[in-house]
This record gives structure tokens, sequence and C-alpha cells, in this order.
């Protein structure tokens, strides 16, 4: 009986830290800014492995680099990344580093406050405000957890 009550306890035991090590994990975070046109033009070569999810995710046909932070979120932490042009996006995991709430903020403006499931190595993309610079030229951010 003592030596079933020991396993049951250890196994217990193993389970609680197995979860607790899996949460525990730091995950790399990639953010771009980009600027998506709608005028016809070559995208930017830094941009050229997410070409294909840009053009179908926000139907744009030319794409400029921006800026780019990196950084890394633990379960329960933030993080800050300045992604350029005075763009920053503030990430807090949740009890998972892939699930999280980003905001997105410039010139003291949000511009977008919400919540994401990262899967590593698949893209987010959000869409952003016009930049003011071209007719329909908006920002837009790529997040990747790597």
């Amino acid at each position: 009986m003592k030596t079933l009550r020991f396993l049951l306890t250890a196994l217990v035991l193993g389970a609680a830290l197995a979860a607790s090590a899996t949460t525990a994990r730091a995950e790399s975070l990639h953010a771009v800014l980009l600027t998506a046109s709608p005028e016809k033009g070559p995208t930017d070569p830094r941009l050229a492995s997410w070409e294909v999810t840009l053009k179908r995710v926000l139907r744009f046909n030319s794409y400029t680099y921006q800026g780019s932070d990196t950084g890394t979120i633990n379960a329960g932490s933030r993080e800050s990344l300045m992604i350029g042009q005075g763009h920053e996006l503030f990430v807090e995991a949740g009890s998972s580093p892939l699930s999280v709430r980003i905001r997105w903020t410039a010139a003291g403006r949000t511009f977008m406050s919400t919540g994401l499931v990262l899967r590593p190595g698949i893209p987010a993309v959000l869409g952003g405000p016009s930049t003011g610079d071209a007719p329909g030229e908006v920002y837009a951010v790529i997040l990747v957890v790597r």
C-alpha cells in the first residue's frame, strides 16, 4: 500500500514538473514592420520569405521593409519590441508563451490591441493604419515565433 501511494505521488509530481517545464519554455519573437502599397512594384528582398503570405493576407502589390526587432518571451512575461519608425509592440504572454496579447503603438497612439495564439515558424500578419505618405499605403507587422 505504501509503495502504491509512493508511486502515485511520484507520478503526480512528475506530471506537474513536466507541465511546468513546458510552460516555462522561452520563445524567441521576431517582429518586422513593413509598408504595403497598392502600387505595382518590387517587394523588398528582406521580405521575400513572407511575400506569398503577405499577398494572400493583405492583398497589396508591393511591400517595403521598415524595421524589425527581436525578443524573448516566457509564460506570464512581457516584452517590448521597437520595430522601427517609432512603432512599438508590447507583447504579454498568458499561461503559454505562444498565447499573447499584442498592443501596437506609435507617437502615443494605439493602433491595435488584440490577442493571438502563435505557432512556431508560422507568421502572424497584422494590418495597420495608413502611412499618410502615399494613397492606399498602410503599415503592417509580421510576428514570428522561432
